[in-house]
């Protein structure tokens, strides 16, 4: 079993900057990625950032160049850094952990508000 922990969400102005982190605890050598999705009021849930535990990135085309995702191995740890935010980053974010064999495992979730 994996177990998720998301902070970092909050109220911030367009072109501000907000940095997520998610501590992984449990079985964590079975992840074989780590990421966020996000979930806006009447949008599907869409996948933000992923990073494997080889290393390999991928984003959303709506976030490259303003988002990066890494990770701290020591802390099992991920992070979202997301910089020159937008009204349309809004959305409630979701951290996950993805097994090889099974479905994913979610976060709490942390509301990220992007307004003026």
């Amino acid at each position: 079993q994996v177990q998720l922990v998301e902070s970092g969400g909050g109220l911030v102005q367009p072109g501000g900057s907000l940095r997520l982190s998610c501590a992984a605890s449990g079985s964590i050598f079975s992840i074989y990625a780590m990421g966020w999705y996000r979930q806006a009021p009447g949008k599907q849930r869409e996948l933000v950032a992923a990073i494997t535990s080889g290393g390999r990135i991928n984003y959303a085309d709506s976030v490259k160049g303003r988002f990066s995702i890494s990770r701290d191995n020591a802390k099992n740890t991920v992070y979202l850094q997301m910089n020159s935010l937008k009204p349309e980053d809004t959305a409630v974010y979701f951290c996950y952990a993805r097994l090889a064999s099974s479905s994913p495992y979610w976060g709490q979730g942390t509301q990220v508000t992007v307004s003026s």
